[in-house]
């Protein structure tokens, strides 16, 4: 795994294109048609997605509603993991970086549920992002991946996670360990040969009646974007609610007139 090559060298989006409020109407015109659909006429969708660089949020719906996030809550774990978790030596540390790749890239519920013992379970997450920007009262956090329906958060926990993970001295393991649209891990299979594929990092969620997809996008005209999408429909084909994300994630990559 690298651990090492900082995916942001010097801050480089300060002198990137700068997403403005402007991009609000041509995203919703890109994602209202593919949220609306008729199938998903019984289920409810939460989005978000900011400039990484000003912490402009450009678009939301239903930001502030609880979803079950699924593996989406990997994030959480692997965040205050990666703030809080120090070893004596380089091979341990070695060894803990490669978990935590494992963790985010394959989605690996045995190694989520290890990191979250080991950082001390919810509260001392809770305690640990909350200094670093993310909200504690808005998510509920039972288990360390996910599984539980129990979980539940706002699309903007994620947001402010994503973005926190970027001030780290860890970021770039942090960074490296998120699945490449088209290229990588869970998401190896998906966005081949559109606008997303090798320019999305995120971390899918899959349970029964929801999909979740929360990352950042490497946008070819509005610098880094930060986006959490997340569909909760029980009894809907998770191919339904996963292509419809997919779709909305390359409407995002494609929508280039925000000027």
């Amino acid at each position: 795994m690298n651990h090492g090559s900082n995916p942001w060298p010097n801050k480089q989006w300060e002198t990137a294109a700068q997403p403005t409020h402007y991009c609000t109407a041509p995203l919703t015109t890109a994602i209202a048609p593919i949220m609306n659909q008729s199938t998903f006429a019984e289920g409810t969708w939460g989005i978000v997605i900011a400039s990484l660089s000003t912490g402009e949020w450009l678009y939301s719906h239903n930001a502030n509603q609880y979803f079950v996030p699924a593996s989406n809550i990997k994030l959480l774990t692997t965040a205050a993991a990666l703030t809080r978790l120090e070893f004596p030596t380089s091979d341990l540390l070695t060894a803990f970086y490669d978990w935590v790749g494992v963790t985010n890239r394959t989605s690996n519920n045995r190694y989520a549920e290890a990191l979250f013992r080991r950082v001390g379970g919810t509260e001392t997450i809770k305690s640990t992002l909350e200094p670093l920007g993310v909200n504690p009262n808005d998510y509920r956090q039972v288990d360390g991946s996910g599984l539980s329906r129990y979980n539940m958060a706002k699309p903007s926990v994620f947001i402010e996670t994503l973005m926190a993970m970027t001030d780290i001295p860890r970021e770039a393991v942090f960074y490296h360990s998120l699945p490449v649209a088209g290229q990588s891990g869970t998401l190896r299979n998906r966005f081949k040969d559109t606008a997303a594929q090798g320019i999305v990092r995120a971390k899918t969620g899959t349970l029964r009646g929801v999909r979740a997809l929360s990352g950042y996008m490497d946008h070819p005209t509005q610098g880094t974007l930060v986006f959490s999408i997340m569909v909760n429909q029980p009894g809907q084909s998770g191919w339904t609610m996963v292509d419809a994300i997919d779709d909305i994630v390359v409407a995002i990559a494609q929508t280039t007139n925000c000027r």
